[in-house]
């Protein structure tokens, strides 16, 4: 690391909230699935505006059920790491998830855009509005805002759709002095796509994974791991100060 460091933008990937006993997408002969323990769906069924309009009562089942596991789970140590740095750090700092859950809130995280939308937020399809939502969606409860029954749809982004304050992440990765990638794949755009972005503006660069992953060229350093081991460790290691002066 280097002593400049004053801006830091950390992404966080499913990897991360595997920890934490959260399912995550895995591929099964060439095809995405999700595999709740008790029925595996695939992608384009779940998380696709397409698959949403041929069956709209199983993706509201499907995400009913993964809000109602958000009361299972907690947040794991690397989850409680970012949200002591969130607060202790005395520059700027973003934390972009792809994540839906709300491991990084309960943690205590403040600095937070989840760009791929909430599993407690709902987003009424009559008047484009958003409300903060506990329970589930399956029976058609009315808008809170504009009345409207039936039209409430999880405000996940699903494939296919733009993810959410684009121009606040790009702004933010070309400000960036470091780029942190925790738990993510390298396989999703436009996520995939910030090392570059954050290097090229002249950001160091480390990625924490289990695995490398598609995008393991771009990084500076590359550290494999579990994230409720390694991200502690970063932590540690930007608050005391234990820094190179070396460059990227």
């Amino acid at each position: 690391m280097r002593r400049d460091i004053h801006n830091i933008v950390i992404l966080t990937g499913a990897g991360i909230s595997a920890e934490s006993g959260i399912p995550v997408f895995r591929s099964v002969a060439g095809q995405m699935m999700w595999d709740t323990g008790q029925s595996v769906h695939p992608l384009e069924d779940v998380a696709t505006p397409g698959g949403f309009a041929r069956d709209p009562a199983l993706v509201q089942r499907f995400y009913d059920a993964r809000r109602a596991r958000l009361k299972e789970v907690e947040p794991n140590a690397a989850h409680l790491a970012l949200a002591r740095l969130d607060a202790q750090w005395p520059g700027e700092l973003l934390i972009v998830t792809q994540n839906v859950d709300d491991l990084h809130e309960r943690a205590g995280a403040a600095n937070i855009l989840h760009m791929h939308g909430e599993l407690k937020s709902a987003w009424c399809l009559a008047c484009d509005g958003r409300t903060r939502w506990e329970e589930d969606l399956g029976h058609g409860p009315p808008c809170p805002r504009c009345g409207a029954a039936g039209r409430l749809r999880p405000d996940i982004v699903w494939f296919g759709e733009m993810p959410y304050e684009m121009e606040r992440i790009d702004r933010a990765l070309m400000e960036a002095d470091l780029f942190v990638s925790i738990g993510t794949s390298g396989a999703v755009y436009p996520a995939a796509g910030f090392v570059q972005t954050a290097r090229y503006c002249g950001a160091r660069t480390v990625e924490i994974n289990l695995d490398p992953s598609q995008g393991s060229i771009f990084f500076h350093e590359t550290r494999m791991g579990k994230a409720g081991e390694l991200v502690p460790v970063l932590v540690d290691e930007l608050l005391g100060g234990a820094v190179s002066t070396g460059s990227p």
